[in-house]
């Protein structure tokens, strides 16, 4: 997969794994990851799939509806190459914070929904529920940050608290950051998942 991986000051500190959104590319999200954690390692990731020539983590049948076949396998994609990336980078595999945002977002979720320990805590700006219906991993302690805004037209408020609850209910410690805005990323959720981040790195 295309990437960026640059280590930082602090090799102590968790990796962030930077995940963009719909038309994005590895280098979206590199100023918001200076901006909530500038000494952290990061691994910025482009997503394989293309949707009329903007790069994506998977395919969708129409806006908010997921193929589900592609979601499984791209997800699985992702894992293995963070299983890679982690040997021929040097960084630790068990200690990586994702950072996404709207698709890039619902890929992280659905890191967190197939596979046991496959992230340390996430950062979902925006994100959807990825799957209905399945069984979650043990995701006990598990730290995650959700931000959502109440005039969304693409994520809808009810989509914020149902994934909460499904995280919550697999023992995920979530907290929800809402902001009166629609789908754009705002630099106020930015600072308070910077905030986030120290008390959960």
């Amino acid at each position: 997969m295309k990437h960026i991986y640059k280590q930082g000051a602090d090799t102590s500190a968790p990796t962030l794994l930077l995940l963009h959104g719909t038309g994005g590319t590895e280098t979206d999200l590199l100023p918001l990851a200076n901006l909530i954690a500038p000494s952290y390692s990061i691994l910025s990731v482009r997503g394989n799939v293309l949707e009329n020539g903007m790069p994506r983590f998977f395919r969708r049948l129409a806006e908010g509806v997921f193929d589900e076949e592609d979601l499984v396998f791209r997800t699985k994609e992702l894992h293995d190459f963070l299983e890679e990336a982690a040997q021929r980078y040097g960084f630790n595999r068990n200690n990586m914070i994702a950072v996404g945002y709207s698709n890039g977002a619902n890929i992280a979720g659905s890191l967190l929904f197939h596979y046991q320990n496959a992230l340390k805590g996430a950062i979902l700006h925006h994100p959807m529920v990825p799957r209905r219906g399945i069984p979650l991993p043990d995701l006990a302690g598990t730290p995650v940050f959700i931000s959502a805004g109440t005039n969304d037209p693409i994520c809808p408020s009810q989509e914020t608290t149902e994934l909460e609850a499904l995280l919550t209910d697999a023992g995920a410690n979530v907290h929800v950051h809402w902001e009166s805005f629609g789908h754009q990323l705002t630099r106020s959720e930015v600072e308070a998942a910077k905030t986030w981040l120290q008390k959960n790195k």
